[in-house]
Parts: structure tokens; sequence; C-alpha cells
């Protein structure tokens, strides 16, 4: 942070502001913008930062690459991940306290959320089959001062943790990473097979500069420089409602979800709380960046040829995918539309361009389809298959 505000990245945001609806006002009209330094919640203890994840280049400022080098970085980390080393003491063990969460600055975004959220935080858990640790991120409500719901996309590796646990009727402890270096959070974004520790990924990033540390009640290992760590475990009996805008801008259909009872927090001297801009630019990017990659991956495997893939910003940066391809045979642009639509089922539209046409210029790519398109023989329609549940047609 301290290089972002040098280097003109950075605002300070000195004025008190509320943690409703206000905070996220200012995050949506500066979307894309700098980074935000609220100095001051009302209500809470802590000062809040948005806006780290919010461009590509600055992602890959904070893994020191190029935007050029990204796809191939993250490929090599996903398959060449490196064990973290693990430390006795850590930052965030400097204080440790009873929670009261609501003295956190946790956000309440949109008017018809089911409340405050906790958009951040990078959850941690068992899996007692691999035995491994898992890391993702997921949206968390605030029910009261010791208790979350969260949601739980049902088949992921998370959901999967739960029901094996569930079965061997064993607790499942839970940590939440609030506060964490860009890799971690993209580390964790990332769809890795079943049974990857996604710090590895994140190490890996990093070029093994991650270090761990076993959290103050848990058995649990979290990165030693976060910010602050929530301490808890799932509670097996308990679920409640919760709902929120998504990343397509749209509210999610209301879910019973499983609920954290949180016993502990963990936090360095004077932590500061991170918050995502739900369907902003960050929130958009960690979920598209390590699809674009897969895609890319994907797509290349079938046509050899392609040279660019990009999940477009009008189409959520999800829904859209543009294909850059140098082609070298008729059939190669079908080849890789059925490979985009199998590598990423959630989407919608596939667009395939020639290698002269730049892909991330969305001026660029209706140039292309004002001047070398025709549908009666361009256009391919595959009828009756799932898509995304985000999208509200």
């Amino acid at each position: 942070m301290k290089i972002l505000e040098r280097n003109g990245q950075m605002i300070r945001i000195k004025k008190e502001v509320s943690y409703l609806y206000e905070a996220a006002a200012i995050m949506k009209k500066l979307d894309r913008g700098p980074v935000l330094f609220f100095e001051k919640i009302r209500d809470s203890d802590y000062p809040l930062v948005s806006g780290l994840c919010s461009t590509k280049e600055r992602v890959c400022s904070a893994i020191d690459i190029n935007s050029n080098e990204f796809s191939e970085k993250v490929s090599s980390s996903i398959a060449n991940p490196i064990n973290p080393k693990i430390v006795r003491d850590a930052p965030f063990k400097k204080y440790s306290e009873k929670p009261k969460l609501s003295r956190l600055p946790i956000i309440k975004h949109y008017e018809k959320d089911a409340g405050r959220y906790v958009t951040s935080g990078v959850v941690f858990a068992n899996n007692i089959e691999t035995k491994t640790q898992n890391a993702s991120i997921h949206r968390l409500l605030l029910l009261d001062d010791e208790h979350l719901a969260i949601r739980v996309v049902e088949g992921r590796h998370l959901w999967r943790c739960l029901q094996l646990s569930k079965q061997a009727k064993k607790r499942v402890e839970v940590a939440i990473a609030i506060g964490v270096h860009p890799a971690i959070s993209l580390a964790a974004a990332c769809q890795v097979p079943y049974g990857v520790d996604e710090m590895g990924i994140a190490n890996s990033l990093l070029n093994g500069n991650l270090t761990v540390a076993k959290c103050k009640s848990l058995d649990l290992f979290v990165p030693s420089y976060s910010e602050m760590i929530l301490e808890g475990e799932f509670m097996m009996d308990r679920e409640e409602e919760e709902f929120m805008a998504d990343m397509l801008g749209t509210y999610d259909h209301p879910r019973r979800q499983p609920v954290i009872e949180v016993k502990n927090i963990s936090h360095r001297k004077n932590p500061i709380y991170q918050d995502l801009l739900p369907a902003g630019s960050e929130h958009r990017l960690l979920m598209s960046l390590p699809i674009e990659v897969k895609l890319f991956q994907g797509v290349k495997n079938t046509v050899p040829s392609t040279k660019a893939v990009h999940l477009t910003d009008g189409g959520c940066n999800w829904l859209h995918a543009v294909i850059q391809i140098k082609k070298a045979h008729e059939g190669e642009p079908k080849n890789a539309i059925l490979s985009a639509f199998a590598n990423h089922p959630s989407l919608k539209l596939a667009i395939v361009v020639d290698d002269d046409i730049n892909s991330f210029d969305i001026k660029s790519v209706e140039f292309a389809l004002a001047t070398r398109f025709q549908g009666d023989r361009g256009l391919i329609v595959i009828p009756n298959v799932k898509g995304s549940s985000l999208d509200p047609s």
C-alpha cells in the first residue's frame, strides 16, 4: 500500500463514512480507479481498504510480472505449487480477542442485500479425505457479533469438505483471513484440482516468499502477514437465509446456507480491513482472470494457433468471450467456440477474431463483426444446454 500511495495509485478518504451504502457508493463511483483507503468507518475501530485487485496491471505488479506474462505465470504456478514455509511467530498473532463482529467495518453494499457482508475473506478449512487445506473466497453475511452465514456453492471443494466431515461426524474448524496479499486472493480464486492446497499456488506466484503460521486456536495454517484472522467452526445444525448482489450486478436467489460461529479474532497491530465491492471490477477480475487462463489453455489445446482469450467487461467478465486465432483452416473458429463452451460452461457468447484484431479492444472486435461476419454463415447456436445460474435471462 505504501508503494501504491507513493506512485499516486491510492487515495485516503479522511472523513467518516457510513458502512451503510455510503462506502460502497464511493467504491462504485471510483471503480477501476485508485485504491481507496477509508480512514474512518462509522461505528468501527478499523480503517478499510478496497481496490487492491481492481485492475489486471495492479495484480500483475503485485506478483512482479508484466500483463503479457500473466497466463504463463498462473499456469506454471498451478502446475508447480511450492509449499510455503511454516513460521512460529506471525504479525496476526500480535493481538487476540473475543469476537465482536459488529465493530468490524463490514459493509452493506446494496439496498436489497440481506445485510452487511464480508466479501474479501479467504476461507480455510481442512479436507479430511486428502489431508490438505482448502482455501477459497466466499461471501459471509453478518448475523450477530459471533456468527456469519457463508455462501457455499454445491459441488465445490469447500462443500465437499463439509459433506465429508458431516458424514464422519467430525467438527469443521474454519479460519477466515481478511487483508491478504493479492497473490493469495488470486490463488484462492483459482479453480484447481481437488485436494490441491491453494497456498502452494500463492507461494509459487510469490516465487517462494510466502510464509504461513498456525492459528492461535485452530489446527489451520494461514498467511502469516494477514491483517486479521477470524477463527471458529461450522455449526452443523444451523442454516440461515442469505442473498446479495452478485458479480453481474443482479441479486442472487435467497438460499439457506451454513453458519459459522466465530470464537476468536487474531490481528496485527492497527489492522486494516479489506472489502471487495460486489459486481465491481475487483470482484469480476478475481473471478475471471483464472478462468481466462483456463480458457486460453483449453482452447489452445484444441486450436494451437490461439493467440488470446478475453472475457469482456460488457459480459461482466464472465458470460462473453473474445478469442483471437491465426486461422489456418476453415473449421478452426468453430472448434475454438465449442472448446470455449466446454471449458467455461457459464459462457453465453463467444466471438472468434483474426490475429489482426485486438481481442481486448471492443471497437476492434465490433469492426470485425461489422465487416467480416454474416449471421447466416458464421453464427452457431447451441440449444438446450445449461448456462450460468447468475444469468437472469
